[in-house]
C-alpha cells in the first residue's frame, strides 16, 4: 500500500502535521514507536488525578496553536501561579522577599544579554554580585547565603533550560516568550487532551479516515531517493516496510544523535550531521509523591536552598539528592508532589531502584519540611524515564555555548532532503527544529504545520 506521506514519531509535531494533512485529503501512515501516542508529553493517571511526567505547561496564550485548540474546544486551562516557600537544609524558613528579588533580577538579566555571547551562569553570576552590592549590601558578610543562591540559580536555569549547568547555556538565544500567561495547566483533564483534538478523537471524534496510525513501530530505516519517480521506502524493525511520495521525521534530537547515520539512506548532508551534533538536548526529570493527606500550603511551591556546610556532608555518589531545586503541588491530582530534577543527576535518578529513590527524596523532603510538622509515608511513587527511553533520549534541546558559532543549527536541522527535481522527500519537525520556540510543545506543534504545508499546495497556507 502507498501513502502520500509517512510520518516518523507521534509527538506534537507528528500529529500536527498528521491532523494538517488529512484535512487536506492526503493519505497519512503515522508510525510511532512506542505503544502511545504523545511523544514528550505523557499524562498518566495518578492518586485520584492525573501527572505529567513530561510536558507540564502552556507556556504563554497569545499566537499559541494549542491555548487555541484548547478553548475553540471549550476545555478550560487554568494559570499556575509559582509562588514559593524557601526553605534551608538547616529546616528553617528563608526570607522569600531577598530571594524572590534576586530570583527575579537573574531571570530579568537573561532578557538583557551581554553584546558578546559568554556562558549564562557566568553572566548573571557577574550580574548578580552587582546587583547585591548596591540593593542587598547587607548579604555581603554572608557569602555563604550568596553561594546557596547562585547554586539555587543554576538550578533554576536547568530546569528552563533543560541543562546540565547554567554554563552549558548561552546568553546568546533566539527563544521568543509569548504573550500571556507562562504556566497554563490542562489541570484534571491532562495534557493528552491535546492529542485527542490534533487526531479528531476528542469527545468520541471519528478520527481521520485517511489516517493509519501504527503504535509500536520503530523505524530503522530511511531511504530516500535522488529519482523524482521513485518512493521514499521506511522499514520498521519487525520487518515491515512503507513507501510514500515523502516521510516527515520528527524524532528528538537526542534520537537524531544517536540513529541518524543508521537511520538515513543516503546518509545525510554534512551541514545537517553537523547541526545534529553540535546542537544540545538535556535532561528535567520528576519524580512524583503521593501521600495519605496533604501536609504542605495548597497551591505552593516549596523551593529548597541548600547551606554550604549542609551540602559539604552529603557523600559523593548522593549528590545527585542535592540537585532537585524544590516541589510543585500538580494541578491535575491532589496530595502529590513533584520533585524537580535535572542534568546528569536526573539521568541518574532514572537508574536507581525505586526504593531507594523514595527513601532518599524522603530523608531530603524531611530534612528541608520536617522540623515543626511529622511528614507520612507517600503511597505511590512515579518517575520519569526520558534519558533512559530509547525513543526520546532527553527532554528538550536549548541554545548551548556553541550557538554563536553555529546561528543557524536549527534552520539547517529543519531544512528538508530534496531529489534531483528540488522536491522535498525528507523533512523534518519536532521542538529543536523551531528558531524561536524550541523546548515548547506550542513550538513543536508549528514545526508539524509548517512541514505538512511545505508538501501542499502554496493557495493552502
Amino acid at each position: 500500500m502507498s501513502y502520500d506521506t509517512i510520518i516518523v514519531g507521534l509527538g506534537a509535531a507528528g500529529c500536527t502535521a498528521a491532523a494538517t494533512l488529512c484535512k487536506a485529503g492526503k493519505k497519512v501512515l503515522g508510525l510511532e514507536a512506542m505503544n502511545r501516542v504523545g511523544g514528550r508529553v505523557n499524562t498518566v493517571p495518578f492518586s485520584n488525578g492525573v501527572i505529567e511526567l513530561g510536558a507540564e505547561w502552556m507556556h504563554g496564550q497569545e499566537n499559541s496553536r494549542i491555548y487555541d485548540l484548547a478553548i475553540q474546544n471549550n476545555i478550560s486551562v487554568l494559570p499556575q501561579e509559582l509562588s514559593f516557600d524557601v526553605y534551608r537544609s538547616d529546616g528553617s524558613i528563608s526570607n522569600n522577599e531577598t530571594l524572590n528579588d534576586l530570583v527575579t533580577f537573574a531571570l530579568g538579566v537573561v532578557e538583557d544579554p551581554p553584546e558578546v555571547p559568554e556562558p549564562l551562569g557566568q553572566y548573571i553570576t557577574r550580574r548578580m554580585l552587582e546587583y547585591i552590592k548596591t540593593n542587598h549590601p547587607e548579604l555581603e558578610s554572608d557569602q555563604d547565603y550568596i553561594t546557596e543562591v547562585l547554586h539555587f540559580m543554576d538550578l533554576v536555569i536547568n530546569n528552563y533550560e533543560s541543562s546540565n549547568s547554567w554554563n552549558d547555556v548561552s546568553t546568546q538565544s533566539r527563544y521568543d516568550e509569548l504573550g500571556g500567561h507562562q504556566h497554563m495547566s490542562w489541570h484534571k483533564n491532562g495534557y493528552r487532551t491535546l492529542f485527542e483534538i490534533l487526531l479528531n478523537t476528542y469527545n468520541n471524534g471519528p478520527g481521520f479516515p485517511t489516517l493509519d496510525l501504527q503504535l509500536n513501530k520503530e523505524v530503522t530505516s530511511i531511504s530516500w531517493p535522488q529519482d523524482p519517480a521513485e518512493d521514499v521506502v521506511v522499514t520498521c524493525k519487525d520487518g515491515s516496510t512503507y513507501r510514500a511520495k515523502n516521510v516527515i521525521v520528527t524524532v528528538s534530537l537526542g534520537v537524531l544523535k544517536e540513529r541518524h547515520e543508521k537511520l538515513f539512506t543516503p546518509p545525510l548532508p554534512e551541514d545537517k550531521k553537523t547541526a545534529i551534533e553540535k546542537m544540545s538536548i538535556g535532561v528535567v526529570g520528576k519524580v512524583a509523591l503521593q501521600f495519605p493527606e496533604r501536609f504542605w500550603q495548597k497551591g505552593f511551591w516549596t523551593t529548597f536552598l541548600w547551606k554550604g556546610e549542609d551540602r559539604q556532608k552529603i557523600s559523593e555518589n548522593e549528590t545527585w539528592i542535592t540537585t532537585f531545586n524544590g516541589v510543585s503541588p500538580p494541578m491535575g491530582c491532589d496530595n502529590v508532589l513533584t520533585f524537580w530534577g535535572v542534568g546528569d543527576a536526573a539521568k541518574l535518578v532514572e537508574t536507581l531502584p525505586e526504593d531507594v529513590v523514595k527513601r532518599k527524596v524522603m530523608e531530603l523532603l524531611r530534612k528541608f519540611m520536617g522540623k515543626d510538622r511529622t511528614i507520612p509515608e507517600p503511597i505511590g511513587i512515579l518517575r520519569s524515564t526520558w534519558y533512559s527511553n530509547p525513543f526520546t533520549r532527553g527532554s528538550y534541546s536549548y541554545d548551548n555555548v556553541l550557538t554563536p558559532q553555529y546561528p543557524t543549527a536549527r534552520a539547517t536541522l529543519a531544512s528538508p532532503l530534496l531529489d534531483k527535481s528540488g522536491t522535498p522527500r525528507v523533512l523534518f519537525a519536532g521542538e529543536a527544529t523551531d528558531n524561536t520556540h524550541f523546548s515548547t510543545v506550542h513550538g513543536a506543534t508549528d514545526t508539524g504545520f509548517r512541514e505538512a504545508n511545505r508538501l501542499l499546495p502554496q493557495a493552502k497556507l
